[in-house]
């Protein structure tokens, strides 16, 4: 993954987290507009997150916010 993609995984996270707490759920959407402006970026964010990881819809905030620390 792109270190561009992953900062800003890690600052949508911690942003979510920040204003509704660590129970906080999301889906890889959450880290694009309401547009698709950068189709290869966002498939490089669903393959990480469907593909690679086999992750639900949504998912905790402080989990991707763990697997981003841990370069997974």
């Amino acid at each position: 993954m792109r270190d561009s993609l992953r900062h800003k995984i890690a600052s949508v996270c911690d942003a979510k987290i920040a204003a509704k707490g660590t129970g906080v759920g999301l889906s890889f959407y959450a880290f694009f507009a309401n547009k698709n402006d950068d189709p290869e970026l966002l498939m490089e964010a669903a393959t990480w997150w469907i593909q690679t990881h086999r992750l639900d819809h949504f998912e905790k905030a402080v989990k991707i916010r763990s697997m981003i620390d841990a370069n997974l």
